[in-house]
């Protein structure tokens, strides 16, 4: 695993395929440069001080409103243009398979109250393990929903889509948006919708089926389900996995929700590691997090942090090889 400490960065996770060929799974820029030249992407990024989507940007807390950046059809995404994603972390060693980035976000930065001390510890297992796990303290109440935004294509080649990918989800709902990726309120039931991936599904099976309009607001999936595992981190929510090299990545956390990603507004127009183009639906990202807009909807489970409190989330990507 290869991390930078420009946003927190996965730029690579080297894995071995059933024949044992060892290939790079993450798409990512192959300098700071472009990095810094690509500010929509957030290629394996920290992603903070709030992951996914504010409703215009505005919440109340203990009756004061709070207005953040409105980066995304209004809404504020991911803590806004100038995110943890490109923020230069402090880093420390302290041994071979473990990397601690920690930063001070001010009180007031992109309009979030408190001065918020954050640490993520990467940790990669001798059982093929990476553990991301995120801690933040506050001087006030404020939110926090940290989160990493890998984009993975588990056939260890950029330049194919991840259609063929079989994914697994154990979310018997999840939260509905409109046409500006906002969530209703709504929690609806995947039963019999393109949205069921209970059993092992291919990505694309039903991703362009139009006339389910989450789909179309979606432009593809770029949704958040309701995980039955319930925050319970021994509990796998998520597997992915790759026919054509049989790695498998199973997710475990002790979010309530994940943000499944299909690339879907990757279009050619970046170019990579290696020189390659990332076409649409080139990866998938699987984002552990408290629900989109959960400030605005508090029946929700709560993003909100207080002085004295320790914000703990964690993220556990698996890997392993399907030999058949």
């Amino acid at each position: 695993v290869a991390i930078t400490n420009y946003g927190g960065r996965i730029v690579s996770i080297w894995v071995p395929d059933r024949n044992g060929k060892f290939g790079d799974i993450m798409l990512a820029h192959s300098s700071i440069a472009d990095y810094i030249a690509d500010q929509g992407g957030n290629f394996g990024a920290l992603i903070g001080r709030y992951g996914n989507r504010i409703n215009q940007g505005r919440f109340i807390l203990d009756g004061q409103e709070y207005q953040l950046p409105q980066n995304n059809y209004g809404h504020c995404l991911h803590g806004g243009d100038t995110g943890f994603h490109h923020r230069i972390w402090d880093a420390t060693q302290p041994n071979a398979q473990t990397l601690v980035l920690s930063c001070v976000s001010p009180d007031g930065e992109a309009g979030f109250p408190g001065t918020l001390k954050t640490t993520v510890t990467y940790s990669l297992s001798d059982d093929n393990a990476l553990q991301i796990n995120y801690e933040a303290e506050t001087d006030k109440p404020t939110i926090v929903n940290l989160t990493n935004h890998a984009y993975f294509n588990l056939s260890g080649d950029g330049k194919t889509t991840i259609l063929d990918h079989q994914l697994t989800l154990n979310a018997d709902y999840y939260t509905p948006v409109d046409s500006t990726f906002m969530t209703t309120g709504e929690i609806a039931p995947v039963e019999g919708t393109p949205m069921d991936f209970r059993t092992p599904t291919p990505v694309g099976a039903r991703i362009n089926d139009y006339d389910f309009v989450q789909l179309k607001n979606g432009n593809g999936y770029d949704h958040n389900w309701v995980l039955n595992a319930k925050g319970d981190i021994s509990r796998k929510c998520v597997s992915l996995e790759s026919p054509k090299t049989g790695i498998v990545l199973d997710v475990y956390t002790n979010e309530p929700g994940i943000q499944v990603y299909a690339g879907n507004f990757l279009d050619g127009s970046l170019t990579g590691k290696k020189g390659i183009t990332y076409n649409q639906r080139a990866s998938v990202c699987l984002e552990t997090q408290k629900y989109p807009d959960t400030p605005n909807k508090p029946e929700w489970p709560s993003a909100v942090l207080r002085p004295g409190e320790k914000y703990m989330s964690q993220c556990i990507f698996k890997f392993s090889v399907d030999k058949e």
